[in-house]
């Protein structure tokens, strides 16, 4: 994959980018209300989304608390991992892009309607047919989304994902196979970009890294590549029939400071 654009600088060469850590940002910070937390580790719930987040990723302990917070041998995706501890088991990983909005032109687009719960099972459908990324019966809790109807029938969507301190994700950007090549994700993520905008924020998004047509799609309306990210699915530690004093597991998680 070639880009034309050097990566996005962060504020100070030797502090981390809140960027580098977004999802555990958000579950801290705007998505708060949304979390499951037990101490340094945080999730969303199922139905939600699927993202699970870690204060520290090289900090034992927030690998003990993420143990906790979804049982034994349970199998859940984690983002800013590079490795995991022992005990801990890779099912699976992938390598993505993350790219900001430096030169993107924001626009209300005039023909896109704002998308709440009654239109979920429509959404559902089109995310299942053009499989932009992961998206649940309450996605659209996380923010505002926003789609393009033709004849009534949902044909382009785009809205809004996580959310750290200052910074909002742009995701689910899909447009039906029958109706591409007229600029209606453009369209969708400009008008999208343009409310993230309204409230002080600045948009984000991320992409397979082996999606280059998508990327240069980005690149091209104003997105800049900041860094190159791993998604990695963990099992963790134990039987998945037993806690850790040997009942069988709730799954629920607690609070713990």
């Amino acid at each position: 994959m070639s880009t034309s654009v050097h990566p996005a600088p962060s504020p100070s060469p030797t502090a981390p980018h809140i960027l580098d850590n977004a999802a555990w940002a958000a579950l801290t910070g705007p998505h708060a209300h949304l979390a499951e937390r037990l101490g340094r580790a945080a999730r969303y719930p199922a139905d939600v989304s699927p993202f699970t987040a870690l204060a520290d990723p090289a900090d034992p302990r927030s690998w003990a608390d993420l143990a906790e917070l979804v049982g034994p041998g349970a199998v859940t995706p984690v983002t800013a991992v590079q490795t995991v501890p022992d005990g801990w088991t890779t099912e699976q990983s992938g390598y993505g892009v993350q790219l900001v909005a430096t030169g993107l032109d924001t626009a209300p687009a005039p023909e896109a309607i704002p998308l709440g719960p009654a239109d979920v099972p429509e959404m559902l459908d089109l995310i299942a047919l053009t499989r932009p990324g992961p998206f649940l019966p309450r996605t659209v809790e996380l923010g505002t989304y926003l789609g393009i109807r033709k004849d009534g029938r949902l044909i382009a969507l785009a809205g809004e994902r996580l959310r750290p301190p200052g910074w909002t994700e742009i995701s689910a950007v899909c447009t039906h196979p029958d109706h591409r090549g007229q600029g209606l994700a453009t369209r969708l993520v400009r008008a999208v970009g343009a409310g993230i905008r309204d409230r002080g924020d600045i948009p984000f998004l991320h992409a397979a890294a082996d999606n280059t047509n998508a990327i240069r799609l980005y690149e091209s309306i104003g997105f800049t590549l900041r860094r190159r990210t791993r998604f990695v699915l963990v099992r963790s530690p134990g039987d998945p029939r037993k806690t850790r004093n040997g009942h069988e597991g709730s799954g629920k998680p607690e609070e713990k400071a």
